[in-house]
């Protein structure tokens, strides 16, 4: 009798079975609002119910995230802009498949022009003259000045300097700049302390595109085509929590929108007001879409920042 209980224990940890490992895989964040599905994964333990132990990398703008998906330093990165994913692949064939995209247009906005309070803008073309920050990398700087060359800009009409996302709504605040060229949350909180406006927002779909209701697919959530060859189970269980998130964020906006205020440098008085992108995953997209998908590559292509012609559709992976 006084070996029963040592023998269900015994027979307990035999049942139970040895504690499952959860895999590793490593994803590029970047901390603005369109990483959004990442942090809505990993906080509402999306990732977890997969066994997937999820490491955040910080990286600031597209090309440190490409250099870690080519190097397979990082597994994933949470959003990558489709100009500077599109060029990777042609550097390396597959380094960067979408498996959600991001639309973005007056409604679903990211992308927009701010003006600085007490400077005199009531348009783009007003930014003549001006000093303006953009977003960093070559694919925001490119979008930019295309927008403002659209609106009868001309280099040398203003001055444009990249600058770190975590620094615009200070530079906007010391009067560094007079507008700026920024991705949301910034520019909500700009808006909601009073330091900036919005002149415009959707621009790439209204001047790139021509059409101010289309969706421009700028970014999207990638793996690694090395990360689904070398470990495609752990590659479909990273994807279906990430596809699991997107399908949270558009029933429950609002509520998904509460993980941005950890996880950028959104304020809690703000959360509410910043606007979303269209998350969309690729199982997901229309013909019209991918249509417009096409149309914003290969007008990228015509502007040189892509040295070739690529076809979107050998980057979109559907699960």
């Amino acid at each position: 009798m006084r070996k029963l209980p040592l023998f269900g224990a015994v027979l307990a940890a035999v049942l139970a079975g040895p504690a499952v490992a959860q895999d590793k895989v490593k994803v590029g964040v970047f901390p603005v609002s369109s990483s959004l599905p990442f942090f809505v994964a990993q906080d509402r333990g999306f990732f977890k119910e997969q066994k997937l132990d999820v490491e955040m990398v910080r990286l600031i703008g597209g090309p440190p995230n490409i250099s870690g998906l080519i190097t397979n330093q990082i597994d994933a990165a949470a959003v990558l802009v489709t100009i500077e994913g599109m060029n990777a692949n042609l550097r390396k064939p597959g380094v960067a498949m979408y498996i959600s995209v991001n639309g973005q247009n007056a409604q679903y906005q990211m992308e927009q022009f701010v003006v600085r309070k007490g400077v005199n803008a009531r348009s783009l073309a007003d930014l003549k003259g001006k000093k303006i920050m953009s977003a960093p990398g070559p694919a925001n700087v490119t979008m930019a000045r295309a927008v403002l060359a659209a609106v009868g800009l001309k280099e040398g009409d203003y001055t444009l300097d990249q600058l770190d996302m975590g620094q615009h709504v200070n530079a906007m605040t010391a009067g560094t700049f007079d507008a700026g060229y920024t991705l949301e949350p910034n520019a909500a909180i700009m808006r909601q302390s009073g330091v900036a406006t919005t002149l415009e927002a959707g621009v790439i779909a209204k001047y790139i595109l021509g059409d101010p209701r289309a969706n421009a697919w700028v970014a999207g959530g990638v793996i690694s085509t090395d990360f689904l060859k070398n470990r495609p189970d752990v590659a479909k269980r990273y994807s279906a929590a990430w596809l699991k998130a997107v399908d949270f964020i558009n029933a429950n906006p609002k509520e998904a929108r509460k993980h941005l205020a950890k996880n950028t440098f959104t304020p809690d008085n703000v959360v509410d007001t910043v606007p979303l992108v269209k998350f969309t995953k690729v199982a997901d997209l229309l013909n019209t879409d991918r249509q417009d998908f096409q149309a914003f590559i290969d007008y990228s292509t015509q502007l040189g920042t892509l040295p070739e012609r690529v076809d979107v559709s050998k980057y979109l992976l559907r699960f």
